[in-house]
């Protein structure tokens, strides 16, 4: 079922926080709301569910209109953070308990439960109460509990965040997993990129109550429109250090380092302040424009290594190599960046 925000606009007393926000999402799509805390993202999630009433414009399911629908007549079925699992039920019954109140009958019910119970892989704990069960397991008794009313649309609002590294990283693609089997429309709250770029088809990056870009993980990441997206999205995250234009090139401030504008950037005017955006896997050993500086810090990450590169002016570069040990914090170093992955802003934030 594919989703229509028109004009959407929120106001809480006499704050505006969205206003006039417009968003479509595909039928059968995966789509990530990612921003800062209170950029809006959950209040827009909160109100596709009915949970908060809207203050003007439309929310559209396929074509018919449910702004003004309460959240028990739309066909949405909702992910909380904490879950909200009744915790004097078993799993079981908290997974039961939708089909019970649209009267369904206990064989049906039954056959229901046991199927969304293999689906998530949860049928052994299925007589468990929720204090007996672990957050994963937890998790999937919420996703369950959300699916077996089959509805239109599956909402989830920052689902991982109470779990470890490890269970987030299989509950990640055990989401998408589901979604991709069951075919539903989905929308996933967070402010972890990397839960977003790993889990949706698309992103909505959104800042102050407005999306800021909307497209695919690889090219948000590859053509951010603003400073902001280009910073929100990678980890590492991206450097940025001030420099200015200087005919086809662009010279870093206090740095001494000159660098050719990147092939099919808008040329600034001579002397223009712009910002030059250098992410970690484009600056090392492999060549390319020479940037010197001073080894700052080292960390292991297991395969490779991150190292900070200070330069004069107190920018830091960094990159990610293989382990090498031959490279310590203080050393001196001159390394090359490529220059047509470079990314330049201008003052306000605005990709050239």
């Amino acid at each position: 079922m594919p989703i229509q925000l028109q004009d959407f606009t929120k106001r809480f007393d006499n704050t505006t926080v969205i206003e006039r926000m417009n968003l479509e999402v595909h039928d059968g799509e995966m789509l990530a709301l990612l921003g800062p805390s209170g950029c809006g993202k959950s209040t827009t999630l909160l109100a596709i569910s009915g949970i908060h009433r809207v203050n003007g414009g439309q929310i559209l399911f396929g074509e018919e209109d449910v702004s003004e629908q309460p959240s028990q007549k739309r066909n949405v079925g909702v992910v909380f953070q904490n879950y909200a699992l009744y915790p004097h039920m078993t799993a079981y019954q908290n997974i039961a308990f939708p089909l019970e109140v649209r009267g369904m009958g206990r064989e049906q019910i039954d056959k229901e439960v046991r199927a969304i119970a293999a689906l998530v892989h949860i049928e052994q704990y299925l007589e468990r109460r929720p204090g007996q069960l672990s957050g994963g397991q937890q998790q999937r008794v919420a996703l369950a509990r959300a699916l077996v009313r089959k509805p239109g649309v599956l909402l989830l609002d920052e689902p991982l965040a109470n779990l470890d590294a490890k269970l987030r990283l299989e509950m990640r693609s055990e989401i998408r997993r589901i979604q991709q089997e069951t075919g539903i429309t989905a929308i996933l709250v967070t402010h972890d990129q990397v839960e977003a770029m790993s889990m949706c088809d698309r992103i909505a990056i959104m800042n102050e109550g407005q999306i800021i870009q909307i497209d695919t993980p690889t090219e948000m990441y590859r053509n951010p429109k603003t400073q902001f997206v280009a910073g929100f999205l990678g980890n590492p995250p991206i450097a940025f250090v001030n420099g200015r234009a200087s005919g086809e090139a662009i010279r870093l401030d206090a740095d001494e380092v000159t660098l050719p504008l990147p092939t099919g950037a808008r040329r600034p005017k001579d002397g223009e302040p712009i910002v030059v955006g250098i992410r970690p896997e484009i600056f090392g050993v492999n060549g390319g424009s020479p940037i010197g500086g001073r080894v700052s810090f080292v960390e292991t990450q297991g395969r490779e290594n991150l190292y900070d590169v200070a330069l004069p002016s107190g920018a830091v570069l960094r990159s990610i190599q293989p382990v090498r040990h031959d490279i310590s914090v203080g050393d001196q170093v001159t390394w090359g960046v490529n220059p047509d992955a470079l990314m330049v802003f201008s003052q306000d934030g605005t990709r050239l």
